[in-house]
């Protein structure tokens, strides 16, 4: 390992390390445009000139690698004076738009300049005018102010896959653009906003809206999605009015999806903030006495086996927990946590992303059954391209096929492929035999399907016959798409003795068998199959299900209680409170202790701190916080025959999957452009208005 000295300290580095991640070592702070620790070296600002003994001249330091006996001196006249030359050359063409510019109190450019910028500026002639590029309803440009760092090129080309960013001609020429002006059409766009270091690329949706010391900032997790991505909620008075995301390696690194950065708006339209009952076939506001009212005689006056209890995909550990003993308590069997009819259930191991998301990091080839993670799970997705970039990685897709971003094997479409793999007729299963670390992304347009069960021991068996499962290694992995059906099936929120699963709960409700059916935020389910049974609805939109409710109990969305959440690795993760819900909505929890109040069977626990004790109790996995504790091999699955129709798709929209993102305006602005394929009228973008 190289020994430096910087700045008379001396530091040992890793082989390979560069002299800027040197100085930072030593704890000395280098300024730098396009630099970033994530992406390759382009050495393009030259801002993080130093002095090297023996160099005839300031080195860029980004650029060197770290030499044994290297003497680094970081803050000298010379390195000064050179400094301020570059930040003279970058600001020559920079317009003034400080004071309008979004970027404005968190931008590089502005921090670097109090430092090393000059007092006047000495170019008299006119500054270069570019013309601004449209790169969609979610990156906003202003490109005068580029200073042709690249960050954005990079990160389109090496993190997200999709080569649409380049810069053409040059010298004082040369622009930052799409080669043929289009929309960017990444599901990873928005991080690009982020790692501009000047005011070039801004979040359109966020233009003009607020400044960054206005805001307050509360970390939290992200739950439009399995992965659990670590997010920071940015709101004023009652609104949040931006999503960022937070540094964590073991799960998102530094980026976020798009429509966890952008659904944002959706948490301020269509909201319920009061109670409503169904009076003359109409639902009539209501207070919350009379709602729990109606709720409770409907309830107490039902038997036990005409009851049945669906949670959607967001609710949170703690809701999951509440209803599930106050539905026990009444002898409610017919509870189900899986709106999709996926085929999981049984052991820890079967249903969990038991690689870990770092574990990718590990792994030689994969292979993916009926899965798309690039809409799935955007940034594990990116994962598994960072992976692949690393060489050496073999992906085989067994699904629909489809750009995932890296180069894989399309092993086809028919679950006959799976079989003969499971079986060891297969090429594919040579490759996994041989492999050191293989792994397996088992997906719900696989588990799903009828034969969701039978595809699922399929799936087991190929890990059992390669060796997938063995000592501190488990390459069998499941791709669960939504944010809180790990933690309900943690809690066993599944049919009892004699219960109903969703499918059986929707034809019971439709044939009669069952009278009241309640819809914990379950918004993907066919609201027209439930005939003449009584729907109570809990949830915080009035989406799908709402409509068809009997009873609305208004409850509160993520960014508005303290919940737990468990992502599809076992990661046990908590969200903040950043905001209050609207009017009278209230935390779900809450509404299920005070309705288990009126209704004489009071649940045991008055705070949130007794019921995550309960949690704990209910599950020791919620007692561990942030840890992932790896599950133990068991038996899953079945042997029955496999339907040899071809696989479907999990999400045929990634910009609405759940009910935030169906009232997001910046996302139907996306759906309108990248799934329906019409252009953004410039009308519409001038005015901010969608119809």
């Amino acid at each position: 390992m190289p020994k430096l000295t910087i700045d008379g300290k001396e530091v040992e580095v890793p082989p390979g390390a560069t002299v800027l991640q040197a100085c930072e070592a030593a704890g000395v702070e280098v300024p730098r445009f396009c630099y970033h620790e994530r992406l390759s070296i382009a050495g393009n600002c030259r801002m993080c000139l130093v002095e090297m003994e023996k160099a005839p001249k300031p080195i860029a330091s980004c650029a060197m690698p770290a030499g044994d006996g290297m003497v680094i001196k970081t803050d000298t006249p010379t390195v000064r004076k050179a400094r301020r030359g570059v930040m003279e050359f970058l600001l020559i063409n920079h317009p003034l738009d400080c004071p309008i510019c979004d970027q404005g109190g968190e931008c590089d450019l502005q921090d670097q300049a109090m430092a090393y910028g000059f007092d006047r500026g000495r170019y008299e002639e006119n500054k270069r005018a570019v013309k601004d590029k449209n790169l969609g309803p979610l990156v906003k440009t202003f490109m005068n102010r580029c200073i042709h760092c690249t960050r954005c090129i990079r990160f389109a080309t090496e993190v997200a896959g999709v080569e649409e960013l380049g810069a053409t001609g040059r010298g004082e020429h040369m622009e930052v653009g799409t080669y043929v002006e289009k929309a960017l059409s990444s599901e990873l766009s928005g991080n690009i906003v982020d790692l501009c270091p000047v005011g070039a690329l801004t979040s359109k949706p966020y233009a003009f809206v607020s400044r960054p010391w206005e805001l307050a900032k509360t970390e939290s997790i992200d739950v439009l999605d399995a992965v659990g991505a670590a997010i920071r909620v940015d709101a004023r008075g009652g609104e949040v009015l931006r999503v960022l995301p937070r540094l964590n390696d073991a799960v998102n690194d530094e980026w976020l999806a798009d429509k966890s950065r952008y659904a944002y708006d959706g948490l301020k339209r269509q909201r319920l903030d009061r109670p409503y009952v169904r009076r003359d076939g109409r639902l009539q506001p209501a207070s919350w006495p009379e709602a729990f009212e109606v709720v409770a005689k409907r309830l107490l006056g039902t038997t036990p086996e005409r009851i049945g209890v669906i949670a959607g995909d967001q609710v949170d550990a703690e809701a999951v927990l509440a209803l599930r003993d106050l539905m026990r308590g009444l002898g409610v069997q017919s509870l189900d946590c899986r709106q999709d009819g996926a085929k999981i259930g049984g052991p820890r191991v079967s249903y969990l992303f038991n690689t870990t998301i770092a574990g990718i990091d590990q792994a030689d080839v994969c292979l993916i059954i009926g899965s798309d993670p690039r809409w799935e799970a955007p940034l594990l997705n990116a994962r598994l391209r960072k992976r692949y970039l690393a060489r050496n990685f073999t992906v085989g897709l067994i699904g629909p096929e489809r750009d995932l971003t890296y180069r894989h094997q399309h092993l086809g479409n028919d679950p006959s492929v799976l079989l003969a793999i499971a079986d060891g007729h297969h090429p594919f299963a040579d490759l996994l035999k041989a492999a050191k670390a293989p792994m397996l992304i088992l997906g719900m347009g696989a588990l799903r399907r009828p034969d969701g069960a039978a595809l699922l021991g399929a799936a087991r068996r190929i890990a059992e016959a390669t060796n997938m499962v063995r000592d501190g290694w488990n390459g069998f992995n499941v791709l669960n798409t939504a944010a809180g059906r790990v933690g309900a099936l943690d809690l066993g929120f599944l049919p009892g003795q004699g219960g109903r699963d969703t499918a059986g709960i929707l034809a019971g409700a439709g044939d009669g068998s069952l009278d009241v059916v309640w819809l914990q935020d379950a918004d993907e389910i066919d609201a027209s199959r439930l005939g003449n049974a009584f729907v109570i609805y809990q949830g915080h939109h009035g989406d799908r299900a709402a409509n068809r409710a009997d009873v609305i109990l208004p409850g509160a969305a993520y960014t508005e209680k303290d919940a737990t959440y468990v992502n599809l690795e076992g990661r046990v993760q908590r969200t903040k409170q950043a905001v209050f819900p609207p009017g009278e909505a209230r935390e779900d929890w809450k509404i299920l202790r005070a309705l288990s109040q009126v209704m004489g069977r009071p649940l045991p626990f008055d705070s949130l701190a007794q019921l995550r004790t309960a949690l704990a109790a209910a599950n020791p996995v919620f007692g561990a916080v942030g840890v992932v504790q790896p599950a133990p091999w068991a038996s899953f699955g079945t042997l029955d025959p496999v339907d040899l129709m071809p696989f479907g798709r999990a999400i045929e929209n990634y910009y609405q999957t759940c009910a935030i993102s169906r009232a997001s305006v910046t996302m139907a602005k996306c759906t309108d452009l990248h799934i329906h394929g019409r252009e953004i009228d410039d009308t519409m973008e001038r005015t901010g208005s969608y119809g």
